[in-house]
């Protein structure tokens, strides 16, 4: 027979996470899963199926406690528009098709839905959801059944205060303040991310989704950040929660760096890293520059052939991380340097004691990673909320300095390039900036372990959410009643179709 103290006895706390189907969004919630699996949190993660290998493999290099960590497959659905079995924006044929992919998550909600229902009807039910920010019609959910959702966006609380002030609200002159922030923050439009921009525009197709994700974003119970207290200012932080406070009163959860919470990292091609590595340990300390530009950015091979004139001309040994099959290099940079196509293990990189300098896209992840190994950066931002990393990495915490770029969408000339590698690797803003980045490198490690800021603020989120009742699925609130006796709960609102239907 069980009894209810066997019940109990056998109860564990158990966290969801949904992470993003692209491996920048899905890396950091990775990490964090593999930490809670370590505090004896089981832990359910969601996936579709061409994305299990990724994950299972980055688990099993990260040092994660199994048996605490379980898989929930969702079948991802045909679309007429995206090539068949692409599941993740990294395989996608081209970044225009983002808006399209978006939209096609949301065919996952009724499968979603039930695998959250049953998992409520389990032992172990969840303390919470954490989802994408671009998940957004997972609140849905959470609403019906009472489930506390924490909403993850990939980014840093300085970048999403700025997207949350700015969004459809440009100060028309330059330079401009933002109401909030420090008054000596000044931006113009050159510093904004292009969908920031284009939020003005009623008629930008874009717009109606991310408004739509925006307000979800805003009733969510609270909000994790992979970042760090020491390196995000309190007036950002306060800023940010000032969006979430009014609604839901939510709050901003720094847990960060993700990145230093597990040792080691997934291998993609064996072979290709230890050639690269080798490489690394044949030169001298802190000679070397790594170029990478992300996974998501297209970059011309015009561009790409302006880069490497530029690295020649600056005369600094380098790494460079290239992703077009049809550039070829020019002789004189393959002297230099040496470069890789594809994928290179970038943490380990970083960590080389021969890298003295990156040049960066400034995804916020590539920029956690280069302050936690102790790595200045020469920032070239590309896409998304790259241009607010930038700014934060050159003005406002000082690990790095600004590549020269005429405008956007212009091509960087290999005279920009040139200057900027030299500033970086020789000048006095690029030593100033690598001996901030080895003074952050050590609080990132700090913050982390016991005793540490972002390890306590983690302990106290699970804290929080322990005193929180319980959420079952017997509780399932359908078109605004509860499934039980009790009060009437609020009315949901289901996605379709990337619409939102009430």
């Amino acid at each position: 027979m069980t009894t209810t103290a066997m019940v109990a006895a056998e109860k564990e706390d158990h966290v969801l996470i949904f992470p993003f189907l692209s491996k920048g969004h899905t890396i950091p919630l990775l990490h964090l899963a593999a930490a809670l699996s370590s505090r004896n949190i089981l832990v359910t993660l969601f996936t579709t199926p061409a994305n299990v290998p990724f994950f299972r493999h980055h688990l099993s290099s990260s040092g994660a406690n199994a048996a605490k960590i379980q898989l929930r497959i969702l079948l991802f659905p045909n679309h007429p528009d995206l090539p068949a079995g692409v599941e993740s924006t990294d395989s996608l044929p081209s970044f225009s098709l983002f808006p399209t992919f978006l939209g096609a998550t949301t065919s996952l909600h009724d499968h979603f839905l039930c695998l959250v229902r049953s998992l409520l009807s389990s032992p172990s039910p969840p303390l919470c959801l954490i989802s994408d920010f671009f998940l957004g019609w997972t609140l849905s959910i959470c609403h019906r059944f009472g489930l506390p959702r924490l909403v993850f966006h990939g980014m840093s609380t300085f970048s999403m205060s700025l997207t949350k002030s700015l969004w459809n609200n440009i100060p028309k002159d330059e330079p401009f303040s933002v109401a909030g922030a420090p008054p000596e923050l000044q931006l113009t439009l050159a510093d904004l991310p292009e969908a920031v921009i284009n939020s003005v525009d009623p008629l930008d197709p874009a717009n109606k989704f991310l408004e739509s994700t925006a307000q979800t974003d805003i009733e969510s119970w609270g909000v994790i950040v992979n970042s760090f207290a020491d390196i995000e200012p309190p007036a950002y932080v306060q800023l940010l929660e000032s969006f979430y406070g009014p609604v839901a009163g939510g709050r901003v959860w720094l847990v960060g760096p993700l990145n230093l919470l597990t040792e080691t990292e997934p291998v993609e091609k064996p072979s290709s890293e230890s050639d690269c590595i080798r490489w690394l340990d044949r030169q001298p300390d802190g000679s070397v520059i790594y170029v990478a530009f992300g996974t998501q950015a297209e970059i011309s091979d015009e561009q790409l052939d302006e880069v490497a004139h530029g690295l020649v001309r600056a005369g600094i040994r380098f790494l460079w991380v290239v992703r077009s099959e049809t550039w070829l290099p020019p002789k004189s940079s393959v002297d230099l340097g040496r470069i890789e196509r594809g994928w290179v293990p970038q943490k380990q990189v970083l960590s080389h004691v021969a890298v003295g300098g990156f040049v960066s896209h400034c995804g916020w992840n590539s920029v956690l990673e280069a302050v936690s190994a102790g790595v200045a950066l020469l920032t070239w931002p590309i896409i998304a909320e790259q241009c607010f990393n930038a700014k934060m990495v050159a003005e406002v915490i000082g690990v790095g300095i600004r590549l020269r770029i005429p405008a956007a969408g212009v091509l960087v000339g290999r005279k920009e390039v040139e200057e900027g590698v030299r500033e970086l690797m020789e000048g006095k803003k690029g030593r100033r900036a690598r001996e901030r980045a080895a003074e952050l490198a050590e609080k990132a490690k700090a913050a982390v372990v016991k005793g540490g800021s972002s390890y306590e603020t983690l302990d106290m989120l699970l804290e929080e959410l322990r005193k929180l009742p319980t959420a079952t699925a017997v509780m399932e609130v359908v078109e605004g009643e509860a499934l039980v006796e009790g009060e009437v709960k609020m009315v949901h609102r289901e996605w379709r179709d990337g619409l939102q239907i009430a």
